[in-house]
């Protein structure tokens, strides 16, 4: 096939840990193009080839501050920035029909409101972790919690490395809200996040979230049932931050001729 029929696809932050891994999973995919790489003002890499930048050999892409140049003739972002450049790139996308796809995690009520009003106009998938394995176990997370109720108490823990910015991650949000559904619960109400000092006895029905930061963790998810004299544990474990940018390709191929809306992994992966 001719490399210029395939899905053009731009990456941003391209410059980032995810954003090179990003780069390198589409360079290397036979089903698609690296359309763009998208870094920020000023940084020292735009004019220079991504390809050559991250150790795949010239790929006749330069690198650009401007990801509206970028997004001329591409057809999928892929974007795991921060929130106010995410939010930025999608009325982008709405405005040239692109399909969105967003990793980025710390996103306020008022950035996924603005998110939404985009995908009126264009495909956006968005999850807090694109592996196959973590959407699995939210969907087992979900079944569980409905079958044993709120009699079982749900404490979700992750572990992440020292740079994460953001506490919960993104995936144990997803987790506990997966839990949260499974028991007809809306989780902002029964959420309890920070325990510190002396909080008294837990609150019945609650779903309770810890962080641990350090080194270079990938990422551990647990997802703790515990009950009377028993408990059941949900475990992910990534050891290749791959699998991520994997999924967030295949979710930009997916995208392609959909209608506007908003998605996430399972409509991909069809869970």
């Amino acid at each position: 096939m001719d490399p210029e029929a395939l899905p053009g696809v731009v990456v941003m932050g391209a410059a980032g840990r995810m954003g090179r891994m990003l780069a390198r999973a589409v360079l290397d995919s036979p089903e698609a193009r690296l359309a763009g790489a998208v870094v920020r003002p000023g940084h020292d890499w735009v004019g220079r080839d991504i390809g050559t930048l991250i150790g795949q050999g010239p790929a006749g892409v330069a690198v650009t501050d401007s990801p509206l140049d970028a997004l001329a003739g591409a057809q999928a972002v892929l974007d795991f920035t921060g929130p106010a450049t995410t939010v930025e790139m999608a009325d982008l996308c709405a405005q040239a029909r692109a399909v969105h796809v967003i990793g980025t995690t710390g996103l306020s009520e008022e950035d996924l409101r603005r998110l939404s009003l985009a995908a009126r106009h264009a495909a956006l998938v968005r999850a807090g972790n694109m592996s196959l394995g973590v959407n699995l176990l939210a969907g087992l997370t979900r079944r569980v919690a409905e079958a044993l109720g709120t009699q079982w108490d749900i404490e979700i823990v992750e572990a992440h490395h020292a740079g994460k910015a953001d506490a919960p991650s993104g995936t144990a949000l997803m987790l506990g809200e997966a839990a949260a559904e499974g028991r007809g619960q809306s989780l902002p109400q029964v959420a309890a996040r920070g325990r510190d000092g002396i909080t008294g006895p837990r609150t019945p029905g609650s779903i309770g979230f810890a962080a641990v930061r350090g080194g270079d963790i990938v990422g551990e998810h647990d997802v703790i049932f515990a009950g009377q004299g028993e408990r059941v544990v949900l475990r992910h474990m990534a050891t290749d931050r791959m699998i991520f940018a994997r999924g967030a390709l295949r979710a930009a191929l997916w995208g392609q001729g959909r209608p506007p809306g908003e998605y996430d992994m399972t409509d991909v992966l069809g869970l």
